[in-house]
């Protein structure tokens, strides 16, 4: 069995501290004999295509990080949490005022909660479910109405495509995301899109420490 570890992100800017610690090149693809890591793209389309490319080779465990907007007030900006369960909310139909979830359409799945994964540096880690999007929430009565039918902590526009791609490869799956930033109307200068990145990245050089070891 390979014990080799695939790391996910949606953007290079999101990881650039681990390649700027480790003196790599700017890329989108890299292979070594322990980790590959691929930057996807912004959305969960892209990201399904590259790990359809990437997932004929065998790996370990997929690792997905990135940075995340919260619903919830009481995690605090630049904090990281692990999403164990994601969910393509905007997949399905409206039926007046109602939303219709593919699966009760009977079309397919659109949650997705992987077999839980422990380990030291995802201990003290708030455990949250996430949401996947096309267009990041900004209205205040869409945001009421996920609160409504969702109860969620997280949203992000590729964790649901990654667990998705995982599963049906059959590869073991961790989603660790920092948070940049509340899910409300657009407020820029709250955002702590910088924090969020040093601390991912922080937990990210620990977590890789083994595989990165010159």
């Amino acid at each position: 069995m390979s014990r080799k570890l695939l790391l996910v992100a949606a953007t290079y800017e999101e990881i650039q501290p681990l390649f700027v610690q480790q003196g790599w090149e700017r890329t989108t693809y890299r292979e070594s004999p322990g980790l590959d890591i691929v930057v996807t793209g912004v959305g969960m389309t892209a990201t399904a295509y590259a790990l359809g490319r990437q997932l004929h080779k065998p790996y370990s465990l997929i690792l997905n990080v990135g940075i995340a907007g919260s619903f919830s007030r009481e995690i605090a900006l630049g904090s990281l949490v692990q999403v164990t369960s994601d969910t393509f909310s905007e997949l399905g139909a409206e039926d007046g005022q109602m939303f219709l979830p593919i699966d009760t359409l009977g079309f397919g799945q659109a949650n997705f909660t992987p077999p839980a994964l422990s380990h030291p540096l995802t201990a003290s880690l708030t455990q949250v479910a996430g949401i996947t999007v096309n267009t990041v929430h900004g209205r205040e009565e869409h945001i009421a109405q996920i609160r409504e039918r969702l109860q969620v902590q997280t949203e992000s526009m590729e964790g649901a495509a990654v667990f998705y791609a995982a599963m049906q490869a059959g590869v073991p799956v961790m989603q660790i995301r920092a948070i940049s930033n509340y899910v409300e109307k657009r407020n820029r200068e709250q955002w702590k899109i910088g924090l969020a990145i040093h601390n991912l990245n922080q937990w990210l050089m620990t977590f890789l420490q083994p595989l990165i070891m010159n």
